[in-house]
């Protein structure tokens, strides 16, 4: 049933919001910067994990050390879940704006800590505790940084192209890595590898923090959401949820919510950390110790060119999602992981620029189709006054325990069974588990977010809405 308008479910001329086409835009400028420097980090880190096992891991033989960096890497991912029970809720209780300012403070500061410890051998153990520390740091800020801003951006967006402005989100997160990435591959190219060891590999981190400053001074230039702003204005006839009231809530009310979210975002993230953070390592470290593979400097510029296609592509890809729906594009990730995973796994193990290249776009292709249309669709999984909380919990649990560890278990996986194959299995399995969420999944494109009344780009639109509600033909929401 609708949640707006009068008891009948007819709308009126206050029901609808009328979003201001500037304010969209500085909205997903300042929600997508700070993914920009989350992912900055991601790229920085993944690019230079080699650089970093010798500066940070000197003790350990080779193997255990690359285990030992991405186990390091995994960890923030492991913390995530408690940023997102400390961030998600608190964006629903104090606003999506003021968590978010917080977020992007503390996600550059556990950057430039990270660029500024001694090394292994000025310090001793200290060093990579002190990246542990750093890496817990950028992990509790990213559980309360992504959640709030696919929560922001989504009900910032009229509803008809909800689906483009959220592929701007990952606009971002393709920017962050491909800078991050180029930085990285640019350093290590103009720089003897004694000098990127001694002090080039720091000043990529280092940059984070003026990062950090433009995301912050974007964000606090913004007033909050429109559908939060509507539930504070509610405030006196449904008062605000505690902490724990909500905790509670989101488990049992809103479960099936939370498993299909889960469940999308773990088919999400498994593609895209094996593409961003596994590749890089299985092309220079993986398949050169069995005759194959390319060199390092080769693989980050293929990387880097993947990324490239994909920032060009994405957000077309969200607005089809405007169009014929989010269920189909979804579904056809799902199909080309199951379908293509091994050939695209087959192509980069032959060697070669050329198929390496074709076989890093084939995955990158796959994952582009959830990045440009999962940020509008999982906000829309939870109503108003729980969403932050409900989206950022699901979501961080299902990247802790599947997405961040996709590095780590790839490695282990294929350096003890010898099996190169292994990334295909995996993402096969994640295709087919995204499959049966989406089959469950309600179409939510084109409808107003639970919770709130529609949001349009024009005067002329609401009238119509009204009119059409008059008439008894307006949609009701999900």
């Amino acid at each position: 049933m609708s949640e707006v308008g009068d008891p009948a479910g007819r709308l009126k001329v206050e029901d609808v919001h009328v979003t201001d086409p500037s304010v969209i835009r500085r909205a997903v400028g300042a929600a997508a910067v700070g993914n920009i420097t989350e992912w900055y980090d991601f790229g920085v880190y993944g690019y230079l994990a080699t650089t970093i096992q010798k500066v940070f891991f000197t003790d350990l033989p080779p193997a255990t050390g690359q285990i030992a960096t991405f186990g390091v890497f995994a960890v923030s991912f492991l913390i995530r879940p408690f940023g997102g029970l400390i961030f998600g809720p608190l964006g629903d209780r104090i606003g999506r704006k003021k968590v978010l300012s917080l977020t992007v403070i503390l996600m550059a500061l556990g950057t430039l800590l990270l660029g500024v410890i001694p090394s292994y051998g000025a310090i001793g153990i200290a060093a990579p505790m002190l990246v542990l520390l750093a890496r817990l740091l950028q992990g509790i800020s990213t559980g309360g940084e992504y959640g709030n801003a696919m929560t922001f951006i989504a009900e910032y967006a009229p509803d008809r192209r909800r689906g483009f402005f959220g592929s701007w989100l990952e606009f971002g997160t393709l920017t962050g890595y491909a800078f991050g990435a180029t930085i990285a591959t640019v350093l290590s190219a103009v720089l003897t590898d004694q000098q990127l060891l001694s002090w080039g590999w720091r000043i990529p981190f280092l940059i984070a923090l003026p990062l950090g400053a433009v995301g912050l001074y974007l964000r606090q230039r913004l007033e909050e959401s429109p559908a939060y702003a509507q539930l504070q204005g509610s405030a006196e006839e449904k008062p605000v949820q505690s902490l724990g009231s909500e905790l509670r809530s989101v488990f049992t009310k809103y479960w099936p919510a939370m498993a299909m979210c889960a469940g999308l975002v773990l088919t999400w993230n498994v593609t895209n950390y094996m593409l961003t953070s596994y590749m890089p390592t299985y092309l220079t470290e993986a398949l050169p110790a069995h005759g194959a593979g390319v060199g390092t400097t080769a693989s980050e510029i293929l990387q880097i060119l993947v990324l490239v296609v994909l920032m060009v592509v994405i957000t077309f890809v969200g607005r089809l999602s405007d169009k014929v729906g989010r269920r189909p594009v979804i579904m056809a990730g799902c199909a080309g992981l199951v379908v293509l995973s091994l050939p695209a796994v087959l192509l980069v193990r032959a060697g070669g620029d050329l198929t390496t290249f074709f076989g890093l776009l084939l995955m990158g292709l796959v994952l582009v189709l959830f990045s440009a249309v999962l940020p509008s669709t999982l906000p829309a999984l939870f109503p108003t006054h729980v969403r932050a909380g409900g989206l950022s919990i699901a979501f961080n649990i299902s990247v802790s325990v599947f997405g961040g560890t996709t590095a780590t278990v790839m490695s282990a996986l294929v350096s003890g069974t010898g099996d190169l194959n292994w990334p295909a299995y995996y993402l096969i399995a994640a295709g087919v588990i995204g499959a049966v969420c989406t089959f469950f999944m309600r179409e939510t494109a084109r409808r107003s977010l639970s919770g709130s009344g529609p949001t349009v780009e024009t005067e002329a639109e609401a009238r119509e809405l009204v009119a059409a509600s008059a008439n008894g033909t307006w949609p009701e929401k999900d």
